[in-house]
């Protein structure tokens, strides 16, 4: 791990945008940049965990004016070098703790780094740090999936999910405590390498008594950005809470 940066330092950095494959398709980002837009309403976004830029950028091609929070600098230096991403204000810190200055229309948190906050705790302080910074009547939003644990056989804790010849990935999973981890064995010229990052699963139910500790209430959930109906066979959820206006 490189410390300075948490789990997404240099090396993680610089293949995240390859990596992550479908995420960045073009329907994708379009969906999720016309959905946050239309709950910015011409007002300010902040991004929790703003990474490469993924969303942000065409976010602010939209004309929503967009302040980012990362831990990583290596993240936010590759964001600096795309086109347009050095106008984007970024504040190196803790998303769950991190403050800025003035309020925004939302706040978002997508591709499951809800997750990367370890602790119910944490996970409880980011909705604190959202709500703090939202408008009456702004909304937060998060993106996440639903653990997968109906795939777990009895007895075992492990989901593979990825199997190739040179890449073996997988996920660990603690129902006492929701601590997962995902997991990679990848052989580089002839070599073995091991890498392992840790997360927290959380249920929706669970987001929402988060949302209502900090003040917010459930406004709309749905399957996906092109508001899909959420259902009990949905494998993610996008959720949008909402400040009260009075």
């Amino acid at each position: 791990m490189d410390e300075p940066d948490g789990y997404f330092g240099e090396r993680v950095a610089a293949a995240y945008d390859e990596s992550s494959g479908d995420m960045f398709e073009p329907g994708v980002i379009d969906a999720t940049a016309d959905f946050l837009a239309g709950l910015a309403a011409g007002g300010r976004a902040l991004e929790l965990g703003i990474g490469t830029g993924r969303v942000a950028l065409p976010l602010v091609r939209r004309g929503v004016p967009v302040h980012g929070i990362d831990l990583s600098r290596a993240m936010v230096a590759r964001l600096r070098a795309k086109p347009g991403g050095d106008a984007i204000d970024v504040t190196i810190g803790d998303f769950a703790t991190a403050k800025v200055e003035g309020t925004f229309s939302v706040a978002y948190l997508v591709f499951n780094t809800i997750m990367n906050l370890t602790t119910q705790a944490e996970q409880v302080a980011c909705f604190r740090n959202a709500a703090a910074h939202l408008e009456p009547g702004g909304c937060f939003v998060i993106e996440v999936i639903i653990p997968e644990l109906r795939r777990l056989p009895a007895g075992q804790n492990v989901v593979p999910f990825q199997v190739s010849p040179t890449r073996w990935a997988f996920d660990i999973y603690d129902v006492a405590t929701q601590e997962t981890s995902s997991n990679y064995v990848e052989v580089v010229d002839g070599r073995g390498e091991y890498r392992s990052i840790p997360f927290r699963y959380v249920w929706p139910s669970e987001l929402d008594l988060m949302a209502q500790l900090a003040g917010l209430r459930l406004r709309e959930r749905w399957d996906g950005w092109t508001r899909e109906p959420f259902t009990s066979e949905s494998r993610r959820h996008v959720s949008v809470w909402e400040k009260p206006a009075d």
